[in-house]
């Protein structure tokens, strides 16, 4: 099967746009947008839900809380109208463009066969707090990124600092 099989129509002059949604209401926009005929789109990735009695795999979002979709932005009340959507992502009250290649390069990851998963966008030299593990709470600087993350931790007055490997996707922005 070549790739324009398998790659939806561009429509001609629409963008992409990000949604800001109600928590745990992605699929269902997603959803009410493709019953109005707009491109949605809404990366998943697949974890095991537990239950007392039992484990199922789902699809969650890989960005919780935002789908994606392609309209016109001088048309926006019926995307606006979705149960759960709560804004469009707008920057100086206009809606905000997403590049057409960030979109296709994330739709091409999650239909790969690669193991991946989401991760805050920070950058070396970002102070950021551990979110999960034995060091939830802590707060240091970013020194190195990769599969696992270098925090130093630094008491600055004596010049001091030890670090330690942690989870990249233990941490988060500070």
């Amino acid at each position: 099967m070549s790739a324009s099989e398998t790659e939806e129509p561009e429509p001609t002059g629409l963008q992409w746009y990000a949604l800001w949604t109600r928590s745990r209401h992605e699929h269902v926009v997603r959803e009410q947008l493709e019953q109005k005929g707009y491109q949605a789109f809404l990366p998943t990735i697949t974890r095991w839900s537990r239950w007392k009695d039992r484990k199922k795999r789902i699809d969650w979002p890989l960005f919780p809380g935002y789908c994606f979709a392609r309209f016109d932005p001088a048309v926006r009340l019926p995307v606006i109208k979705c149960t759960g959507v709560v804004n469009i992502v707008s920057f100086a009250a206009e809606p905000a463009p997403i590049p057409e290649i960030e979109i296709a390069s994330i739709r091409r990851l999650v239909e790969s066969d690669l193991q991946y998963d989401p991760c805050p966008l920070i950058r070396e030299g970002d102070i950021v707090e551990v979110v999960h593990g034995p060091l939830k709470g802590v707060v240091g600087r970013l020194v190195r990124k990769g599969a696992h993350a270098r925090l130093v931790l630094a008491v600055a007055l004596i010049g001091q600092a030890a670090s330690v490997e942690v989870d990249a996707a233990d941490v988060k922005p500070f």
